[in-house]
């Protein structure tokens, strides 16, 4: 590959499918908005960072000035101060851009809320130092449910062939390289199963059935939002069932329930099932570490985490 570390691709193919929507699909989303999100985003992270990794050492030092010796004065030792680098902004960036395709809003405060949510969900939803709640995800359902003017156009990318052609590929090739295709299969079989039987019981024609699979929408989220490595299960099994479930939910939301957002509700009810399935089925941990180093043995460096 040309990029270094795959995330690079995922931020490459995200602002391709901006750039294509708004200029095919004629968007309401200013461009303006787009910036303030993708700053929000960023800055977040940024400021996020290094407060995490700068607490645990102020604590430290201040243990260290309290406590009493005979033989030494209490020291503060100034190099626990200086945060650590981290290398986050990519994803802080692919969750700016899921907002700007997914989300719509006509204040800069809604796209600001759903900024610094996002990216806040990671440091405040943990287990084991791992976030559940995809950032994207969360940022949508935060701003649907906090805000009056943010909303959801899951037919925004109508149903063009090409549309289909041009998300299998771009994510296929980046489900490939992080070894996560099950989840998507998983998800998109579970879905079309429940849509097929339901179309057979209600004698529709298959026409009906391959418009109501055919949404860019859809497959954004099966091949770009549900598949986030870091937030999703380990274990494959774990990760079958889960996507799965969040299948049949979105299944029984869209046809019973009537909610047009049904996937984006579904994940976000199931995320925090990844907490039970990590514990009964133990799996090492995703690393982006192991996959942009471009080892012989990915599965067994998944250990180095």
């Amino acid at each position: 590959m040309l990029l270094k570390d795959i995330r690079d691709y995922q931020i490459l193919f995200l602002s391709l499918f901006l750039v294509l929507g708004i200029g095919t699909r004629d968007w309401t989303l200013r461009p303006d908005l787009i910036v303030v999100a993708i700053a929000t985003c960023l800055l977040t992270q940024w400021v996020a960072e290094r407060a995490a990794s700068i607490w645990p050492h102020l604590k430290v030092n201040i243990q260290n000035l309290f406590a009493q010796s005979e033989n030494h004065s209490p020291k503060l030792n100034l190099d626990l101060l200086n945060p650590q680098k981290h290398n986050s902004l990519r994803s802080a960036a692919i969750t700016a851009l899921s907002l700007c395709l997914l989300l719509r809003a006509e204040h800069y405060t809604t796209m600001i809320v759903a900024g610094i949510l996002a990216i806040l969900s990671k440091f405040i939803f943990q287990i084991g130092k791992k976030h559940f709640f995809n950032p994207a995800n969360f940022g949508i359902i935060a701003a649907l449910i906090l805000t009056k003017d943010a909303w959801v156009s899951p037919g925004q990318w109508g149903e063009d062939w090409w549309y289909v052609l041009l998300f299998a590929g771009t994510g296929g090739m980046i489900l490939k390289r992080i070894g996560r295709w099950d989840t998507t299969a998983a998800f998109l079989g579970s879905y079309a199963f429940l849509e097929a039987i339901r179309n057979i019981l209600l004698g529709w024609t298959w026409d009906v059935y391959f418009h109501r699979l055919m949404s860019g929408s859809l497959l954004l989220f099966a091949l770009f939002m549900i598949t986030d490595p870091r937030s999703i299960p380990n274990a494959r099994i774990s990760r079958l069932i889960w996507a799965a479930s969040i299948a049949l939910l979105t299944f029984i939301l869209r046809n019973y329930f009537f909610v047009s957002t049904a996937v984006f509700w579904s994940l976000f009810a199931l995320a925090p099932l990844t907490i039970l399935l990590d514990y009964l089925w133990t799996a090492p941990r995703f690393s982006w570490s192991f996959v942009n180093g471009r080892l012989s043995f990915p599965r067994r460096q998944e250990l180095i985490t």
